[in-house]
């Protein structure tokens, strides 16, 4: 492998964007590594953008990409959709704050409740984090116990109860990592025993198609075996839909597969790009945030939440304006299927210059595999969970994220990417080049042998 700091990709991707080396230099005075989000991070220096529209975005030397990036998964809808921009316009002349109740953030409520099957009940929030935070703190008021099962691989945000895998990073206080149960991805064996071998365990959380939206693939019989176990056991199921939700199908990866958890926690396109999540579920356990009326005194909730910028006028309007036309439209529908044409179309690259490599996913995503392995392998489980999220170099990442720049695509550094119903057959063939382009480069490289 040629290292980083003689590498031709990033040669070429240095000498096309001047502009984004030069604030480059300013980021690094302000932010820890030139960055405010760890997955922005690049060698030799990050993309700057200047502006969006649909499926493509420019950066500050005025080069046009192929945006897979999509607002970290949240614009399903492409970049300033009409409608939300015209709901977000219209909302900013009323107020961005009102410290207050308002009818928009019922109307955006009552969208969610029906289109995700198990939302009886809904708690806005900021973020994912704050919603995965909170579905648990939920979990253990309701059930009383204090234990919560997870998998590995997957992400559930950065609060300490969930950012850590075998390993504890920095700050995260052992006795609190005592407090989760871990287990194998998708090992439902391992859950059987955990569960019913102690009594401890108020919920089991999981990415529903497998992390990172199905990097570490999931499949419907292992939902609904963990649904079978979960119900037996009074155990509350928790699906987080942070990515998933509104992006398998109008209901989330919970309609998709005909499976509905206890609660789930939404966040990205259910605020159509703007900040805003919720946790949504039963309204037995959803319960625990109510006030309490018990004779002649009122009593406050049992699990207290606030949050300053819950359901905020402009990202609810913004949400009310994405949920109708997903609720109205085939727009999801068209995101996967040019999904599907993109995954072929890759693959074929692949089988064209005799790549060891494969590009695998569902739904309005893809990921690549550095690997030698077929997709089928995959979702067989014949290809370790550790070698599909992982296992890639830090530096091999670099390149690819890099070199697709370099041919006018962007993608995230998993490796690979969320895709828009406005991307289309022009997005698809101008990618499939830029993979092309990339592979030879890598093998000159000696990184794909």
């Amino acid at each position: 492998m040629v290292p980083l700091s003689a590498s031709k990709i990033l040669s070429t991707y240095a000498a096309r964007t001047p502009s984004s080396a030069r604030l480059q230099l300013r980021a690094i005075e302000s932010f820890p590594s030139g960055v405010t989000h760890l997955g922005r991070y690049l060698q030799p220096h990050p993309l700057f953008v200047r502006r969006a529209c649909g499926s493509r975005k420019w950066d500050a030397d005025g080069h046009e990409y192929v945006d897979y990036f999509g607002g970290h998964g949240a614009l399903l809808l492409g970049h300033n959709h009409p409608a939300v921009v015209e709901a977000v316009a219209r909302q900013m002349e009323r107020g961005v704050h009102y410290g207050a109740s308002h009818e928009i953030e019922l109307e955006w409520a009552e969208l969610i409740r029906k289109m995700i099957p198990c939302a009886g009940r809904v708690r806005f929030t900021i973020s994912g984090t704050e919603a995965t935070l909170l579905a648990l703190r939920v979990a253990r008021a309701y059930t009383g116990k204090t234990k919560v099962l997870r998998f590995a691989a997957h992400f559930h945000g950065w609060h300490d109860q969930v950012a850590f895998g075998a390993e504890i990073p920095a700050g995260i206080l052992n006795e609190l990592a005592a407090s989760v149960v871990l287990c194998e991805p998708h090992d439902i064996a391992q859950v059987r025993q955990q569960c019913h071998s102690r009594d401890d365990i108020a919920a089991v959380i999981l990415e529903p198609t497998g992390a990172t939206f199905g990097q570490v693939p999931c499949n419907r019989q292992f939902l609904a075996d963990l649904r079978e176990v979960t119900a037996r056991r009074g155990i509350v199921l928790i699906f987080d839909e942070v990515i998933t939700g509104f992006r398998c199908s109008p209901g989330g990866a919970q309609a998709y597969y005909g499976i509905a958890p206890d609660l789930a926690t939404l966040a990205k396109i259910v605020a159509g790009g703007y900040p805003g999540a919720a946790l949504v579920g039963r309204s037995d356990i959803l319960g625990v945030l109510e006030y309490r009326d018990s004779g002649p005194s009122l009593q406050g909730p049992r699990v207290p939440h606030q949050g300053t910028y819950n359901a905020g006028p402009v990202s609810a309007a913004a949400g009310v304006a994405t949920l109708r036309v997903i609720r109205d439209t085939d727009i999801v529908a068209r995101a996967c299927a040019t999904g599907e044409r993109l995954r072929q179309e890759m693959n074929a690259v692949c089988r064209r210059l005799g790549a060891p490599w494969c590009v695998y996913g569902e739904c309005s995503g893809f990921h690549i595999f550095p690997g030698s392995a077929a997709p089928d392998d995959i979702y067989a489980g014949r290809v370790p969970w550790k070698k599909l999220k992982g296992a890639t170099p830090l530096e091999l990442l670099q390149k690819i994220r890099v070199g697709f720049l370099c041919g006018g695509v962007d993608i995230i550094g998993w490796p690979g990417g969320v895709i828009s119903g406005v991307h289309g057959g022009e997005d698809v063939d101008r990618t499939a080049t830029a993979f092309e382009d990339l592979l030879r480069m890598l093998r000159e490289e000696g990184d794909l042998d």
